[in-house]
């Protein structure tokens, strides 16, 4: 049986149902992000689990070298109409280095992580992200607050996007966050789930050690504040190799 996310990422209805994030909050980000690490004119970035490329063509509009990757073939097919110098996506899981010793910065944003069953995959996944980055480089994670979403969680909602409506419901089970997507469309009756562990920055700083990297900034928001673990709407990390 296929990962969820191998599934569920190279679908139409995924890129339907969140075809409008908010592009100004993830330029805000990027342009806070960038201010805040300095990085060298040749600077090289890697962005893992990409997506369609929203904060890697940010990263190059302000004039870096930049390598995004993601599993999901589509999603990179998406991603390829924007190519251009020093702007690369390429299919790849992140469990496995993509070029080792080659970058200055990983990205791993917007809570593209926790989405395996096996924890040793977390693993394989930091390890392969540390391996990708030069000596004294910085890998950024950026996740949810796991326990401020549990505690606010939307256990139910309906969004209708272009005539279907995504019947959507949450819950908690087993260390995961799980979200329930049922819709409609063409006579026809859809399920996907979306399934992302619950993790903590214990978890993410164990990860971090094993892989031989340093926790050197922490903060909670876009704005980059600092993280408080009952407020902070994300858990942004930087640790440095």
């Amino acid at each position: 049986m296929k990962n969820w996310f191998a599934t569920w990422f190279n679908t139409p209805y995924y890129h339907l149902l969140y075809k409008d994030r908010n592009q100004s909050e993830a330029e805000h980000f990027i342009n806070h992000l960038l201010k805040q690490l300095k990085p060298s004119e040749e600077a090289i970035f890697l962005d893992v689990a990409c997506g369609k490329g929203r904060h890697s063509k940010l990263i190059h509009r302000n004039g870096f070298n930049i390598h995004g990757i993601d599993l999901s073939i589509e999603s990179i097919k998406e991603a390829n109409k924007d190519i251009c110098e020093n702007l690369h996506f390429q299919q790849h899981d992140m469990r496995e280095i993509y070029l080792e010793n080659y970058f200055d910065y990983v990205l791993n944003l917007f809570t593209s992580f926790g989405y395996f069953e096996k924890d040793n995959d977390n693993q394989k996944a930091i390890n392969a992200m540390a391996k990708n980055l030069k000596k004294g480089g910085k890998l950024i994670i950026d996740f949810m607050n796991s326990k401020k979403v549990i505690t606010k969680l939307v256990e139910e909602e309906v969004k209708t996007i272009e005539n279907i409506d995504f019947n959507i419901k949450r819950k908690v089970e087993n260390g995961f966050i799980l979200k329930d997507i049922h819709f409609i469309d063409a006579n026809k009756n859809h399920h996907y789930q979306e399934k992302v562990q619950a993790l903590t920055l214990d978890n993410f700083s164990h990860y971090l050690q094993k892989a031989g990297m340093n926790v050197v900034d922490l903060w909670g928001d876009y704005e980059l504040n600092d993280f408080n673990v009952l407020h902070s709407d994300r858990l942004i990390i930087v640790a440095q190799k």
